[in-house]
């Protein structure tokens, strides 16, 4: 059997903005892959990028540890992940050219990886794994517990979604049947990780005990803003029950007061909600979760509440109907309000994710946000501006026009990294602007209204292509 080191990259001191809201998660799919490497017997080790001080860490373990295989498989569910920030993508390749160095076969996978493979195996990678990458996988590491050293054209022959270098050329290889997928372990390798580490750190900034968890993988939708290169457009749902029983180990286990869902979308149907909540039997804990607001009928947001739900956050993107169809959301602004109005009328917290910037979206677009946030008063709201990710429709269209910089250095960055209508500084201050109308836990006070008045009146300078006549008349308008 192999000793194999399972890696990833996502530094919490590496990116500012989360340091401060100090929420940090355990690396889920990463612990669920060193599950499934344990299922067939190897030793296994994992070093935890998320709390540690710096990649002396990561080198020290190596050190420790002496693996005959490392394998980068960044966490899947970690948003932050898929945008693969800057300075984690310098992590990664810095610690991929120390395992090599090492004498370790390096395996790296992960949603950058899958977009720019180019990048994992100049660091020193030898296959890079497409997409989930979990039946290829398996595969390897058997063909490598056969025979370490074997070529790498050996090691990914007739295997699907792998990429490798051969002959100082990148090579893609496809099966015409592709392998099936390995079931994940039901319970991920929790026992790998500090769990008291990450108590701590939430207690201290919290006063609570927070764990991730994952009903489902994926998401059916096509919002032409959003990568899928890991699951695609495939909703992969877990048994309702089996989640109950997860949830209450985790309770019973680590004594946890709350759990995020990571899902891009929970749920799905109020059936499986019910399923779920009637497995638990009250004995659960409070969770939060992502959704859309096209999902949120009453029969959905009565099933949220039975099963403990406290949190719910939308994609309501933005509060311009012309934005929204765009990017090809498929919700309207009366389902943001209305599923807004229903979670409340329970009790259930709500969060809106929004989106600055989109291609075409003008002043009047961004006061309709505004206004949409005035309106409903979210409990919460999480504001970014458009991020051209590999895969995706509006990075195609968006191209040509992206310079040197192409991912942000850390998730507080906000660059606008093609030619948007407004320069960045806009947009933080607008974001500002956003967080501090639901700080204030009101529509629009008096304060509020001068303050958008006066970035009205001075948008002009932050202008990157010229203003359309209707568009300054609305904006002049609504601040009026």
């Amino acid at each position: 059997m192999l000793r194999i080191l399972v890696c990833h990259s996502y530094y919490l001191r590496f990116d500012e903005k989360q340091q401060k809201r100090g929420k940090p998660y355990p690396p889920l799919a990463t612990l669920q892959a060193a599950a499934l490497l344990r299922q067939a017997e190897h030793d296994v080790g994992l070093f935890d990028a998320m709390l540690a001080d710096c990649i002396d860490d990561y080198e020290t373990k190596l050190r420790a540890f002496q693996p005959e295989v490392v394998l980068f498989y960044e966490d899947n569910h970690n948003y932050l992940s898929k945008m693969c920030l800057g300075r984690m993508r310098q992590a990664s390749c810095d610690m991929i050219s120390t395992a090599r160095s090492a004498g370790a076969r390096v395996i790296s996978a992960g949603s950058d990886p899958s977009d720019a493979p180019e990048t994992y195996l100049s660091a020193g990678a030898d296959v890079v794994l497409l997409g989930e990458g979990l039946a290829a996988l398996i595969a390897i590491i058997d063909r490598l517990n056969s025979e370490l050293r074997m070529p790498v054209a050996q090691l990914i022959a007739g295997l699907p979604d792998v990429a490798a270098t051969d002959n100082d050329s990148i090579v893609m290889s496809r099966a015409v049947a592709p392998l099936p997928t390995p079931s994940l372990a039901a319970r991920p390798a929790w026992d790998l990780i500090d769990v008291d580490a990450y108590r701590n750190f939430w207690q201290d900034g919290q006063g609570f005990f927070s764990l991730n968890m994952a009903a489902s993988r994926g998401c059916s939708f096509r919002c032409n803003w959003c990568a899928k290169p890991i699951w695609g457009d495939r909703y992969l749902q877990r048994n309702a029950r089996d989640v109950a029983k997860e949830m209450l180990d985790l309770k019973q286990e680590f004594d946890i007061d709350h759990v995020w869902f990571a899902d891009d979308i929970f749920g799905f149907k109020a059936d499986w909600v019910d399923e779920f909540a009637a497995a638990l039997n009250g004995g659960g804990v409070p969770f939060t979760i992502q959704s859309r607001a096209d999902l949120i009928r009453p029969a959905m947001a009565e099933a949220l509440h039975r099963a403990g739900c406290r949190e719910v956050w939308l994609g309501a993107e933005s509060g311009s109907q012309k934005i929204l169809d765009a990017m090809n959301k498929g919700t309207c602004i009366p389902e943001i309000l209305r599923a807004r109005e229903l979670l409340g009328s329970y009790g259930i917290r709500v969060g809106f994710f929004l989106m600055l910037g989109y291609l075409g979206e003008e002043l009047e677009d961004i006061l309709a946000t505004r206004d949409l946030v005035a309106c409903a008063q979210p409990d919460d709201v999480g504001v970014s501006v458009a991020y051209p990710l590999p895969g995706t429709q509006f990075y195609e269209t968006v191209k040509r026009q992206l310079g040197k910089k192409t991912n942000w250095d850390d998730s507080n960055d906000l660059d606008v990294m093609f030619s948007g209508t407004y320069q960045s500084e806009f947009y933080r201050s607008v974001r500002d602007l956003l967080h501090d109308q639901v700080s204030e836990g009101e529509g629009l006070s008096p304060e509020l209204r001068i303050r958008w008045a006066a970035l009205v009146e001075r948008e002009a300078q932050y202008r990157s292509v010229p203003v359309t006549p209707s568009g300054m008349n609305a904006a002049i308008a609504s601040v009026t």
